[in-house]
């Protein structure tokens, strides 16, 4: 037989022979040789065309129906105990059908997440539309893309929302899970990439407009993995807690004139302070600081304990926050609010006139916070304009509190921690979620009185906790890496400051370069290469110090609520402690053995969210500096890299890139010891802390990426290098041309070291 069958004769064969389907088999049930062929792939595409069937490969399969052998993923179980799963490969109209998994005995144990090759059967359940048996387990960690989607004739592609990266992502026909041109979309990888082309990826997830306002923080929470959807059992056991009001075994504070000092549109506050005179102390101060008592609420291997854990800590966004427990406990039952009772746990510290602690007690409590207090209306108080809140408590507790800050000021101005001055940033939004302005926070008396009494009351726990030999999770700043003082060392010489060599390194150290560089041009670009110069702080059991706030014994304390280290520090100090209940929610044996691990996951969730406040502060900047294009705008220059210069903007705060391409037709050195680029004809050089001037060329919300165009450096104006032309670090040069820019090079690099020394 070679005529061409019916075209419902091809549908029928294709519903009975669902593993028979590529072209060639159908050519062979149907006898069709030769010529032919090329009708039969005319009938097939005219079915493809008209919807009745999908191609698949080089296969082709009835339309909204999936193929007998699949990759699903694992859902969650559901109430009743059944496991089903979603369909990774539905190309139809509508929802994805249901699929029960059917196990049977010896099938591989699979969990939610998971990938697996199953075989599927078409069935009519009430809750289900196929049933499934494991082929084979696939694994649980898909790359997953998040990107805008731009669709072309053959489908579309997925252009990135992170400045890093440039790569493109192919979306084929039908893989695009109806997503929209223009659209913010989640996708992962979809088959292994081949060594040509673009790779591949199937959308998963349509989120939406990604220039409108609030879809900045959207973008950072998917692109770095942030949870933040709680799961029912968390979310049960907040709801089901209730407030302490009886003693039960604590102790009595409610009498204790403590108060919250917070930011204005604080949501939680879980500090609480108080400063009382010492009469058996000349010149001293009792302090209290009381924290809200989360661990009575968060027990060891609850669900809520597990979410914590994995979250690590708060998130906090311009616009929204991701907090590690749900609201029920972090904006209500572990909130201090004032005149209500709250479970606390609290140290009461005796300090000298020096601002030195010469003891400290612990107590598992209940308080009543006096009133809930933000740092501008204490500030204003102090400064002699109380507000009604504020005039009662002025005497008896806002003084006291100072005049305790003072003492403690001497004790800091003793022992030397690192003293940085780096504005921070603040994105102002409107009720819509767009940019208004871009601040720098000012920098109250109050706030630093609120850290000093934080940071002794986290002193005075691992103090505790290291004196009752209880495992904990210290937080450890080592002191910089040798490489990189050498290199901050470097810098401050060609900026004709100097760093102590040849001793032990110091917090006074830097801080007497930081003085010398105060008030000067180079005052900025020091504090920045100081604070790049040093370590990551971390978490771990073990104590290696705190190098930044010059403290031998360091732990977290002070914030429960939002950083799980805080939980395991209060969860040691009432097992160390037996205070009521701490067979219940003290720290656990698993807890202990688990600490390593813990300070690493812990330590890793808080750098993921840095990373992503940062990202989101970068892409609220550039959708705010967008509407500027054009505009003449004055910085300095604050890195310089083979690729070009970055320029932090005076008015913003936003770091922008001045491509190399742009800076003149020549090609430019790059030297990484003294940090310059040199032109290579010019002689023109490059360095850390110059003035500009530049004009703003491209800013990107959706990536956060800012481009910007030299115009004057030093008040020298100068010369536009043309778009996509000029010099290029690296590129190939004959080798006379190397060797004579090699010795202007080092003739430049010293007479740049002498300017400066």
């Amino acid at each position: 037989m070679n005529q061409i069958p019916s075209r419902e004769a091809i549908l029928q064969w294709i519903a009975d022979n669902p593993t028979l389907t590529a072209k060639r088999d159908i050519a062979k049930a149907f006898g069709i040789k030769g010529a032919a062929r090329i009708d039969l792939k005319r009938v097939l595409r005219e079915l493809e065309d008209e919807g009745h069937l999908q191609k698949r490969s080089r296969s082709y399969r009835e339309a909204d129906k999936l193929p007998p052998i699949s990759v699903v993923e694992v859902e969650e179980q559901d109430a009743d105990g059944d496991i089903f799963l979603r369909p990774l490969e539905w190309n139809g109209a509508g929802d994805p059908p249901r699929i029960l998994l059917v196990a049977q005995p010896g099938d591989p144990a699979i969990a939610a997440g998971e990938r697996v090759l199953a075989k599927l059967t078409a069935t009519h359940g009430e809750d289900h539309d196929y049933t499934a048996r494991t082929i084979r387990r696939l694994g649980t960690n898909p790359l997953r893309i998040l990107g805008v989607y731009r669709q072309d004739s053959e489908g579309g592609r997925i252009m990135p929302v992170d400045k890093a990266d440039h790569r493109q992502w192919v979306v084929a026909q039908g893989l695009s899970g109806g997503a929209l041109d223009g659209e913010l979309v989640e996708a992962e990888q979809a088959g292994p990439k081949g060594r040509l082309g673009l790779p591949k990826a199937r959308i998963i997830a349509r989120l939406g407009d990604p220039t409108a306002p609030r879809a900045v923080s959207l973008i950072a929470i998917r692109q770095h993995g942030i949870p933040d959807h709680f799961p029912d059992a968390a979310v049960m056991e907040a709801d089901a807690a209730e407030a302490v009001t009886s003693l039960d075994g604590r102790t009595d504070l409610t009498h204790l004139a403590l108060v919250t000092i917070d930011p204005p549109d604080a949501r939680d506050r879980d500090d609480a302070v108080l400063a009382e005179a010492d009469p058996d102390n000349a010149g001293g101060f009792i302090l209290w600081v009381a924290i809200a008592d989360v661990a009575h609420y968060v027990t060891p291997g609850s669900a809520l304990d597990r979410e914590a854990k994995k979250r690590g800590n708060s998130t906090y966004f311009p616009d929204r926050v991701v907090p590690m427990l749900p609201d029920r406990l972090s904006g209500d039952m572990c909130s201090l609010h004032a005149n209500v009772p709250r479970a606390c746990l609290a140290v009461r510290m005796v300090i000298d006139a020096e601002g030195h602690k010469t003891g400290h007690t612990f107590f598992r409590g209940v308080m009543k916070s006096r009133a809930s207090l933000s740092y501008a209306e204490v500030q204003d108080a102090i400064d002699g304009t109380p507000s009604e809140a504020t005039a009662p408590l002025l005497e008896p507790v806002l003084q006291p509190l100072y005049a305790a800050y003072d003492a403690l000021l001497r004790a800091r101005a003793a022992r030397q921690p690192l003293e940085l001055d780096l504005p921070e940033r603040q994105i102002i939004l409107s009720d819509e979620g767009k940019v208004t302005s871009v601040a720098f926070k000012e920098r109250l008396d109050a706030h630093k009185l609120i850290e000093e009494f934080m940071v002794l009351a986290n002193v005075a726990a691992a103090e505790e906790l290291n004196k009752k030999k209880t495992p904990l999770l210290f937080r450890v700043h080592e002191e910089p890496a040798p490489e990189k003082l050498e290199a901050l060392r470097e810098m401050a010489q060609a900026s004709g400051l100097q760093l102590a060599k040849g001793q032990v390194l110091h917090t006074r150290h830097l801080n007497r370069l930081l003085a010398q560089a105060a008030n000067s041009d180079q005052a900025e670009v020091i504090n920045i290469a100081t604070l790049r110069s040093m370590t990551q702080a971390y978490y771990s059991p073990q104590n290696f110090g705190h190098f930044g706030l010059a403290l031998r014994n360091y732990a977290h304390f002070t914030s429960p609520i939002r950083r799980y280290s805080d939980l395991i520090v209060h969860r040691a100090l009432i097992s160390a402690n037996h205070f009521a209940g701490y067979k219940r929610d003290g720290l656990t044996p698993a807890d202990i053995e688990e600490l390593q691990q813990t300070g690493e996951q812990i330590s890793a969730t808080e750098r993921r969210s840095m990373v992503a406040e940062r990202d989101t502060t970068d892409r609220y900047l550039a959708a705010f500096l967008s509407e500027r294009i054009g505009a003449e705008m004055t910085g300095r220059i604050s890195g310089v890299m083979k690729f070009g210069l970055f320029i932090r903007l005076d008015d913003t705060g936003a770091d922008g890139l001045v491509p190399i391409r742009s800076l003149g037709n020549e090609y430019f050195h790059y030297d990484r010891e003294s940090q310059t680029l040199m032109g290579g004809h010019s002689g023109i050089v490059f360095e850390m802390g110059q003035r500009v001037t530049v004009r703003l060329a491209e800013a990107t919300a959706a990536t956060g990426g800012i481009t910007l165009e030299l115009i004057e450096r030093d008040g020298q104006i100068m010369a536009r290098g043309p778009r996509g032309g000029g010099g290029k670090s690296g590129h190939r040069m004959p080798g006379k041309s190397r060797a004579k820019l090699a010795k202007v090079a080092a003739k430049e690099k010293r007479k740049v070291l002498r300017k400066r020394s």
